[in-house]
């Protein structure tokens, strides 16, 4: 029975700790790694939240660019980081593939991280080249069944979203289209509107200036609902092909140590920016559908996301070296 009490005084202490931690921070700056090149789209994001932050809290928040190997050197980072709010990791869908794709890690994705929040979803859209003689999702997948139809799919790489996304059209839809790994969605968009590869998943963020110069046809778009930027484009289960969905995705985390009180009030303060506005036309203008969800749900999500994916490599064989 003391034990009990014991350990119930314990966690009261620690609970109590760690609220009153969070009531004070942030007392210095807080550095926000990003596990990609500046510029992008995950860089974007982080820049726009981590300056409205620094406005809240009267503290800069630094964002720090660690990219390379699939995120996985800005991912170790922060899981050999303190769990005290002041390491945060912005990161994307990325983070929930690595587990499965990498033949060693020396962090677990989802143990050794806390979620705090799901900012946004872009979700991914299936383009043509505009010779393909289809206007519509139906007619491609008639087209991709006829004799002598050969239909190669590009990606910006082996082991992205847009390549394991490609493998699951593939299974669905009892295919034989051919997977053409790039370095990069520049060289991989250029090629497929230059004809050498017929189709892609693509982000709507860096497919959106090609479908509007018509340069590419978009046919279906991979998420529950319609989005703004793509208003005039139907989903996949519009267009008949129901269930299948498919994006990137902008999340905070921290080091898995972080007391709970603490990522409660660091999404909150999150929530606050990405409610705004301006942050959710920021957001939309990049093709992106605004999530903001609480620790709780973000953690539930990266969950469902850990088992999607693991199918997904599993399916195409794709193994990367740490």
């Amino acid at each position: 029975m003391q034990c009990n009490w014991l350990r119930a005084l314990a966690c009261a202490a620690a609970l109590f700790a760690g609220t009153a931690q969070a009531a004070s921070y942030p007392t210095k700056p807080v550095t926000m790694v990003v596990p990609y090149p500046a510029g992008g789209a995950t860089d974007v994001v982080a820049r726009a939240v981590a300056e409205k932050l620094t406005q809240s809290w009267g503290q800069t928040v630094i964002v720090e660019n660690r990219a390379g190997a699939g995120t996985t050197i800005g991912a170790s980072a922060v899981a050999r980081a303190q769990g005290d709010g002041y390491t945060l990791f912005m990161t994307t869908s990325a983070h929930t593939i690595s587990g499965h794709l990498y033949t060693k890690l020396n962090y677990d994705p989802v143990k050794d991280f806390a979620p705090i929040t799901l900012v946004t979803k872009v979700p991914l859209v299936l383009v043509v080249n505009p010779s393909i003689p289809a206007k519509n999702l139906q007619e491609f997948l008639a087209y991709l069944k006829q004799d002598g139809a050969s239909v190669n799919f590009a990606s910006p790489g082996n082991g992205t979203a847009q390549h394991l996304s490609g493998e699951l059209f593939k299974i669905a839809t009892h295919s034989s289209i051919t997977h053409v790994p790039y370095r990069g969605d520049a060289p991989a968009f250029t090629d497929l509107a230059g004809g050498q590869v017929q189709m892609m998943l693509a982000t709507i963020t860096s497919a959106l200036p090609l479908i509007q110069s018509g340069k590419l046809r978009a046919l279906a778009v991979a998420n529950g609902k319609r989005v703004q930027a793509l208003r005039d484009v139907p989903t996949f289960a519009e267009a008949g092909m129901p269930g299948f969905e498919a994006a990137t995705w902008f999340g905070l985390l921290a080091p898995a140590s972080l007391p709970a009180p603490q990522a409660q009030r660091i999404y909150q303060d999150v929530s606050k920016i990405v409610a705004t506005p301006e942050m959710q036309a920021r957001i939309e203008g990049l093709g992106g559908e605004v999530v903001n969800s609480t620790p709780q749900a973000f953690a539930a999500f990266m969950a469902q996301e850990q088992e999607k994916w693991g199918q997904a490599v599993k399916a195409s064989g794709a193994v990367a070296a740490q």
